[in-house]
This record gives structure tokens, sequence and C-alpha cells, in this order.
């Protein structure tokens, strides 16, 4: 991409891609005069590891274990995804109770995903203490996922046709003991960080996306509905049993400053936790007995056809565009994230910020970078 140098009074600033700021190895190339930024350019691309080439090498199970390493903290609900997407256009009927399963590990690892947000958010703003709270919770999430699956950041657990396995002995009820030590201190991040006035003057009226932007760039998730749309997929155009849960779509509101600034982003993280919280409780009380997984061959041929499947991840819409042939592995894999839809608008909310202020762009927008490279 052709870039115009910088004029004489400003100076050019590689801001990554290893910084502690950019979530990842992102490369932000920043023009500034003086303090103030009068251009950021994202530059990606240095973690390229071709996830949806490799899908038309392997068959439609053996892919499974990569959708683990799509987005490092939406682990279980990048399996859950490509789970459905296969079962769509394969015509699998999944067992009821393996729905309630994976809507139940869907909903911890988001509220997983935005403590870490929430944590490594805070941390740029120079407030350490609350990353270590996210991190405290986060581990109690990890645990559970241990007892599934044993492991603790790529939690492979889905299965195309259910899960692996069914639920421990014991693990439901460790689950209503992590929401009943959670939830209270969801308003003890507020007391602590949220309405702290100085984190609150770094966030009001910083990085404003507006409502017509935000869908004219194709954001998705917390960033699109921090701007005020009311959009999640899992009340839109529910998939698996996110029809049976009474839950609300938070929106930004411009309590701080400005709709859609990165105070609005930000809260949209913490009240949806609440959100997951109330969702699982209805899972674990409605939660059926039965199998856990249909009787799908190890290698199977689905017919020729195409689909696009979407579902809710913490960073917004993850789509899946899967074309079969009819052999045992997809001919195209296409993959949508919502880290790299943030990316689009990055250059222009930036512009006119002081230089402090791209850290808390940054960090609002809530990017994974290998959700951006695949």
């Amino acid at each position: 991409m052709e870039r115009q140098l910088p004029k004489s009074d400003e100076i050019l600033i590689n801001m990554g891609p290893q910084h502690p700021s950019t979530h990842g190895v992102l490369r932000v190339i920043l023009k500034t005069d003086g303090e103030v930024v009068t251009d950021a350019s994202p530059d990606i691309g240095y973690l390229h590891r071709a996830l949806e080439k490799i899908a038309e090498r392997v068959t439609y199970a053996q892919y499974m274990p990569f959708t683990d390493r799509l987005d490092y903290l939406a682990a279980a609900n990048c399996n859950c995804a490509w789970a459905w997407t296969v079962e769509k256009v394969a015509g699998i009927e999944v067992p009821e109770r393996a729905e309630f399963i994976r809507v139940i590990v869907s909903e911890l690892n988001r509220i997983a995903s935005h403590l870490i947000a929430f944590g490594a958010f805070t941390a740029d703003m120079g407030a350490f203490t609350p990353f270590l709270y996210g991190i405290r919770e986060r581990e109690r999430i990890n645990d559970l996922f241990e007892m599934i699956c044993g492991n603790r950041l790529t939690y492979n657990y889905a299965r195309i046709g259910g899960v692996s396995h069914d639920l421990p002995d014991g693990f439901l009820d460790k689950v209503t003991e992590f929401l009943d030590y959670f939830e209270p201190k969801i308003d003890e991040y507020n007391e602590l960080i949220s309405y702290n006035k100085i984190f609150v003057h770094r966030l009001a009226n910083v990085g404003i996306v507006s409502k017509e932007d935000a869908v004219a760039y194709g954001l998705v998730g917390p960033n699109l509905r921090g701007s005020g749309v009311e959009w999640d997929i899992r009340k839109d155009e529910p998939y698996s049993v996110y029809d049976r849960f009474d839950f609300d779509v938070i929106v930004g509101t411009g309590e701080k400053g400005t709709l859609g600034d990165a105070f609005d982003r930000y809260m949209v993280r913490i009240r949806e936790m609440k959100e997951s919280v109330k969702i699982l409780r209805q899972a674990l009380e409605q939660l059926p007995d039965g199998p856990v997984q249909a009787k799908v061959p190890r290698v199977f041929k689905p017919e020729a056809g195409e689909i696009y499947f979407r579902s809710e991840n913490p960073r917004g819409e993850l789509g899946f565009y899967l074309i079969s042939n009819g052999t045992t592995s997809p001919y195209r894999v296409k993959i949508r994230t919502g880290s790299f839809t943030a990316m689009t608008i990055f250059n222009k909310v930036t512009r006119g910020l002081m230089i402090a202020d791209i850290v808390a762009v940054i960090g609002s927008l809530d990017i994974i970078l290998p959700e951006i490279d695949r």
C-alpha cells in the first residue's frame, strides 16, 4: 500500500508490532504533529497462519482443533461455531442436551473473554489491580474447562454432532458455585474502576463511533452495540437453543460522554457478563437428560452445497462460509471475524486524538490478532 510521507512538522512513529498495548502483533503507523495524531494506519499480517487454506486439506472433524487457535480467548465459542456450520451443511441433528452444554460452555467462555478484555483494558489505562481481579475470576472458569476437556486455553470440547463426552460429576454444582461467587464481583469492578474519575476521563468522548458509521463499517458484537445498535445474533437470529432463554441485549447509551465512545464499549462488556450469568442460570435449570453426541461417521461426506453460518462470539459475529463439493474435506472455507472488521474504522476514529488515546481506542475495540490474521 502506498503511504504518504509525513509533512516536515510531522513525526512518523511505529507503535508495535511488539507493544504491550497493541494486544498482540499489531503495528500501527502513526503520524503525529507534536502529541496529536494526524494519521494512524494499522498494519496487520504478522501472524498469518493460513487457517482458511488448511481447512481444504483436512477432514471436517480434523479441522476442529484449528478453530481453537482462531481466537485463543474464545476457543469454545469457535469450536461450537464450526460444529454448527458443518452440521447445517450436512443436515446433522444434534441431541438437545448437547446443545444446552454448548450454550453453557459458550457463555462461560464469553465471561472469561470479557474478563481479559476488562483487565487488559484497565491495565492499558494505568490501573493494574483490576487486571489481577479479572485473571483471578478467569482462573475459576479455567478450572471448569479443565474438568470437561483438560485444557485451560484451547478448550477442545465440541464435536461435529455434539460434544466429546458428557459433563463430569459435580460440574454443574461447580458452575452454580462460580456464578454465585462471580455475579457480585461485577458490581465490585464498577466500584473499583468503572466510575473512577480518571478512568472515565480517559474513555469518555474518545474514539467515538456513530451508529451510522458502526453499521457502515461492518462493526459487530460489543463494538456495534456500544454505538447504540441493538443487534445480537443470539437474540435476532437465534441458533442452537438460545431462543429458550430470557436475556437483554446491552447497548451503549452515551452514559458519560458521546454515544459510541470508548466508555460505552467498555460498559457493554461489563454488563454483558451479567447477561451471560442470567443465561447460564437458565441453562443449568433447563438442562435435559439424554445423549450428547449424534451418530456421525468418523469421516463423512456432506452433499455438495454451501452455507454461511454466523454466531455471536465475544468479539461479535464469527461467520464461516463453507462450500462442500461432496468429498471428505471442505472445498472452500472463508472466516469472518469481529476483530478484523473492528480494524476497518480504526483510522477514521483516531485522527486528531492524542497519542495516549490510541491505546484507549485499541483496548476498547477488544481485538485479538490471531482472529484478524487467522
